[in-house]
Order: C-alpha cells, then sequence, then structure tokens
C-alpha cells in the first residue's frame, strides 16, 4: 500500500466513525501523508450574536483537519495541545476551507498548522496542533501485532 492510498483510506474510515464532522456538513477535498483539507458550509444556526460565524464552529471545522492530517499514517493520533487565531469572520453561507500541514514530526509528537480560509481567499483563523500518537491503527495492516 502506497503512503497515498493509506492515507485516502484513513481518511474514508475516519470521516465514516465522525459523526461530530458529518453532522456539520464537513467534507475531506484533499489528504495526503501529514496533509488534509476540509470544507464546511457556514449555516444560519453556526451564527453567534453578531452574526458571524462562532468562533466554536471555526475551531471545530481546523480541528478536523489537524485530525485527519496527523492520523493520515494510519496509527492513532490525537490532539495533545491546539492554540487557535482568529483574524477575521466567517460569514453566514460561505464556504470555509481548512487546511492542514504537518511542520514537524519527531517520534510520538507531532505539529501541524492550520490555516482557514474565506472563499475569497481571505484568512479566517490560524491554529497549531501538537499531535500525539498512542498505540493503535485505524485499520490493520500486514504485519500488525497490536
Amino acid at each position: 500500500m502506497t503512503p497515498q492510498d493509506r492515507a485516502t483510506k484513513v481518511g474514508k474510515m475516519m470521516l465514516a466513525n465522525d459523526a461530530a464532522t458529518r453532522s456539520l456538513g464537513m467534507e475531506i477535498t484533499a489528504i495526503a501523508p501529514g496533509a488534509a483539507t476540509l470544507t464546511m458550509q457556514v449555516q444560519t444556526h453556526m451564527l453567534n450574536g453578531h452574526r458571524i460565524c462562532h468562533g466554536g464552529y471555526i475551531f471545530t471545522l481546523a480541528d478536523s483537519a489537524f485530525a485527519f492530517a496527523c492520523n493520515s499514517y494510519n496509527r492513532l493520533t490525537l490532539a495533545q495541545q491546539n492554540q487557535i487565531t482568529y483574524i477575521d469572520p466567517g460569514k453566514d453561507g460561505e464556504l470555509l476551507t481548512a487546511a492542514a500541514t504537518e511542520t514537524a514530526l519527531a517520534g510520538r509528537s507531532g505539529v501541524y498548522d492550520v490555516t482557514v480560509t474565506g472563499e475569497d481567499g481571505r484568512i479566517v483563523a490560524t491554529m497549531r496542533g501538537l499531535s500525539r500518537t498512542i498505540k493503535g491503527h485505524i485499520f490493520p495492516e500486514d504485519g500488525d501485532t497490536e
């Protein structure tokens, strides 16, 4: 199995089991080893009192992209820490895109940067996620002893 085939299979399997991501209408538009891009349409029920996308939904989109990127090697990996910076609001009806990219991976620890953009390309938010790999896999592979 190629690294790309592995990442694709992980993405499909994780999405099938990820009720939170699916319930918000997120879609995977790209996945590769150490990277993932997801989209989410801002819906009216996602708006806060200022009539802009609630930061929690933007964070969830960024966190989901981070999760798919850091699990793309088929090693169970969890968030250890995340920090998000909101730059510009998400608008009602707008398609937001979160692109997660691995910036460092050493042993069981990883660092991922996520950029959330609006339809016009402006940066809505940036997030840095720190990951930690634990025992297990998304799907069994030849030679697995776990």
